[in-house]
């Protein structure tokens, strides 16, 4: 190769490596486990966490009314 095509070489895999250097970075950490939601917080966790827990509270609640209704509705009638 003369001058300008290993100038263009270095260029085009420079070029390269600035480019996919912080995307391999970010897959690294993300195998290691240290990405992290930004503005996730651990106050926000908490609050997600309790609204969890009243959801499921409600689940609970419902699936109760729903078993009531499905006994009532299978007692035969006396009519």
């Amino acid at each position: 190769m003369n001058g300008p095509e290993t100038i263009a070489a270095f260029m085009f895999f420079g070029g390269t490596f600035w480019v996919l250097r912080p995307v391999a970075a970010a897959v690294a950490k993300r195998i290691a486990g240290e990405h992290r939601r930004p503005g996730m917080e651990p106050a926000d966790r908490d609050e997600i966490l309790s609204e969890l827990q009243a959801v499921r509270q409600e689940v609970a609640e419902l699936a109760e009314r729903m078993d009531f209704a499905e006994r009532l509705l299978a007692k035969p009638r006396d009519g």
